[in-house]
């Protein structure tokens, strides 16, 4: 009898384990599941974010720094619109909509991705672009402040 019964338990003792042992593998790749990550846009330059992106921003006072320093490139409103031949795109970016990529649920993530290309600068592609984002951090023409008020009025333009 106890053979009987130790051949069974070592029968489910080996189905036990089989089954933890399925459980535990990892599943099989399905052929038709691809997970499409999107490149974040980066400027050309070089360089980490500045201290902007400690700071807190005014929307109100960087619409009167974009006006003042931006407007020309991107346009009313960022809404741009302006020409830049020699690059590969012909026109320089708009800001409203911005590129969905710089856009993050996290705060200081979306703002460190537009403090990069205000504080480095960028340079088209293209053979010859005529106009080149300035490094306006880098090359002091704005304050870390003024930077942060820019950041801060661009975002408010692409709320949802």
């Amino acid at each position: 009898m106890h053979s009987k019964r130790n051949w069974i338990m070592l029968v489910l003792a080996a189905v036990a384990v089989a089954a933890l042992a399925a459980a535990c593998a990892a599943p099989a790749a399905s052929p038709t599941a691809t997970a499409v990550v999107e490149e974040i846009a980066r400027p050309s330059n070089a360089g980490g974010p500045g201290p902007a992106v400690n700071l807190t921003g005014n929307a109100a006072a960087g619409a009167q720094i974009y006006v003042d320093n931006c407007k020309k490139c991107h346009g009313e409103e960022g809404k741009g619109g302006v020409d830049n031949a020699g690059s590969d795109d012909g026109s320089i970016p708009e800001l409203n909509p911005i590129d969905a990529t710089l856009i993050d649920k996290d705060a200081k993530v979306y703002a460190t991705n537009l403090d990069l290309f205000l504080e480095h600068g960028s340079t088209p592609a293209g053979p010859s672009p005529k106009e080149k984002m300035p490094a306006w951090g880098d090359e002091g023409k704005l304050t870390p402040q003024q930077i942060a008020d820019v950041i801060a009025y661009v975002i408010s333009l692409n709320k949802p």
